[in-house]
């Protein structure tokens, strides 16, 4: 990605950088201040960071040696997906796994990041509402940014897509412009500058900015100023509603997207184990039993879906890691023996409930287990409740499961019952949740080979969808890192196209955010913390080899930590680094969209 390029970074700063918010095997890009026009790799590698200078002959990019790229986007893009390639001379590996992320220009939504100009005429030509825009970085500058514009003409006659117009954006000396004589102090000053006065062509046209096509991305970093954009009510509307509404709402109106068949759920034989008939599991999901008697119809069934977070091709490898949970609805008086015997099928270790047996008057949950230090059957299945304790808005229960017609030991499930959530609404503050959900978490990691955990509350959907999505995008921060960019809508479309409804309301929507923000907020103030007591000094490695038949790369010593960059000039603060030699080789174009003549051969 090109966020992982900083501008205005020296070598100890990206130390620090990278000690402070970064993991093993994070990375970034910076310009070199030592030898003007090529850049360093600073890479996190343990405990310590190690510098890789960048060669930009004016002809290629290289490590001095090895594979040679027209672009430096080129050049990092390879190494973090050829892993093992970059090693130092005692044979340790150097992962580029996370790009550290400069955080964003702007907070402002309609700001998308890394995206390509094929990617942007997607999304607008999709909305199909004229004059809808969004603004990215530019692929082939970077430090540089670009203005897409869905006109009001078709872009090859009548019956086609309408035209996407590209206007690259420059940032000259920490100022913005489109060419020409005007300059913002920021990319909201401009795109506000031509809201009210669009922009003319060469043609003599006019652009027009009148629906700004927002983001749902956020670098996990900057989670604050996406609450507090989404928390803006909109001027322009009648009814003014804030952002999370209208992110919400446009999720509801995807849900259509995702429904998949739910016949065995309509079955004759298996309505009476739904709890509420309209909620039902899909299909091609669905937690299908598999030790029954197949004489007896529906004895498979059970109204649960797994929810795998790497289901989908779309989704970018190891988002999530590969986690799965059950959500399913709470448990019938009829159904419980199926419960248990999903359960155990799966061998769950871990049971997450989010609900009491009975909120204000309105059974939410039969009871499924047996009281303190007794036991029961259900079906096959004997659980005896080994022991509970009370912890801060909850309850934790040690239940034992066998089979007693087998000579197996017996499996040890924890039981964790959430009492603070509201029968209605949302809890009032997210720091309870987090913590219960790092105890769920703990117990869950620490049985080697435990199967998915169970989470459930009522219908199987709400509470449970947003617990499930709060433990994704957590651990993948965890996992990530500070930096990394989550997607709160995406996330929720990847678990609705698994089980249908999951997040119910924009109370649930907005809890997931608030949730993330204080995880993030708690982060950050360890790692603040952890870099004032003093990190360890970082260097330059020993000797870093590419392992090809080139020469080996040149590493920077530990005076050379300067920063690296993606042009011929070093860079002004807060500016472009400027456009590689014009011996180097041209970039691909992003898109076919039109382009404005300030891009005429500057590349887009």
């Amino acid at each position: 990605m090109v966020r992982w390029f900083h501008r205005d970074l020296s070598g100890l700063d990206a130390e620090t950088l990278l000690k402070g918010r970064g993991v093993h095997g994070s990375f970034l890009a910076r310009p070199s201040r030592k030898n003007q026009g090529d850049f360093s790799l600073s890479v996190r590698v343990g405990d310590q960071v190690t510098h890789i200078r960048i060669q930009n002959s004016g002809d290629f990019y290289d490590l001095y040696g090895g594979e040679k790229f027209a672009t430096l986007t080129e050049l990092v893009e390879y190494y973090t997906q050829q892993q093992g390639v970059l090693q130092d001379r005692d044979g340790t590996i150097i992962h580029l796994k996370y790009p550290l992320n400069c955080s964003d220009p702007t907070s402002e939504r309609w700001y998308h990041g890394h995206m390509s100009g094929g990617q942007a005429e997607t999304l607008l030509q999709a909305k199909g509402e004229p004059w809808t825009f969004l603004v990215r970085e530019s692929l082939s500058q970077p430090g540089d940014f670009v203005l897409s514009v869905l006109s009001d003409q078709p872009k090859a006659g009548p019956g086609s897509p309408l035209r996407v117009t590209h206007i690259k954006v420059m940032c000259e000396g920490g100022r913005y412009t489109v060419g020409g004589s005007e300059t913002f102090d920021s990319l909201t000053d401009l795109v506000e500058h031509f809201k009210k006065t669009g922009i003319e062509e060469a043609s003599g046209a006019f652009v027009y900015l009148r629906q700004p096509y927002y983001a749902t991305r956020v670098n996990a970093a900057d989670i604050e100023n996406r609450v507090l954009e989404l928390n803006k009510k909109q001027e322009s509307e009648d009814t003014a509603k804030a952002g999370f509404w209208e992110e919400f709402e446009s999720l509801q109106k995807q849900e259509v997207k995702n429904l998949h068949q739910r016949l065995e759920g309509q079955r004759p034989e298996n309505k009476s184990k739904n709890r509420y008939k309209n909620i039902l599991p899909f299909d091609t999901t669905r937690v299908i039993l598999r030790d029954v008697d197949d004489s007896v119809p529906g004895a498979d069934y059970i109204n649960a879906n797994y929810i795998r977070v790497d289901s989908d091709p779309e989704e970018k490898p190891g988002h999530g890691l590969g986690k799965v949970y059950i959500a399913t609805q709470g448990c019938l008086q009829t159904t419980v023996a199926a419960f248990w015997a999903m359960v155990y099928q799966e061998n769950t270790r871990v049971i997450v409930m989010t609900t009491r047996e009975v909120e204000r008057g309105r059974n939410k949950c039969f009871r499924y287990w047996p009281e303190l230090h007794g036991s029961q059957d259900y079906g096959r299945l004997r659980v005896c409740n080994a022991a509970e304790y009370q912890a801060q808005g909850y309850c934790v229960r040690e239940l034992q499961v066998w089979r007693p017609d087998q000579e197996r030991s017996a499996r040890t499930v924890k039981h964790y019952q959430y009492f603070s959530w509201p029968d209605h609404g949302v809890p009032a503050e997210p720091a309870g949740v987090l913590g219960f959900l790092d105890e769920v978490n703990r117990a869950q990691s620490s049985v080697p080979g435990a199967g998915p955990m169970v989470v459930h509350c009522s219908a199987g959907i709400g509470r449970t969808g947003t617990i499930i999505v709060i433990d994704i995008l957590v651990d993948f921060i965890r996992k990530q890192g500070l930096d990394c960019d989550i997607d709160v809508p995406k996330t929720i479309q990847l678990v609705r196209r698994q089980r249908s409804g999951m997040v119910q309301t924009e109370a649930q929507y907005k809890f997931v955010y608030l949730a993330l923000r204080r995880y993030i907020q708690g982060e950050q103030l360890r790692l603040s913390e952890q870099t004032a007591a003093g990190p360890g000094r970082g260097g330059a490695c020993a000797g870093i080899t590419v392992v090809t038949s080139g020469p080996a790369p040149q590493r920077e010593r530990p005076e050379e930590r300067d920063s690296l960059s993606v042009g011929a000039s070093p860079a002004d603060p807060g500016c472009s680094p400027g456009p590689a030699p014009s011996q180097a080789p041209a970039a691909t174009p992003e898109a076919s969209g039109r382009v404005c003549e300030n891009l005429q051969g500057l590349g887009r």
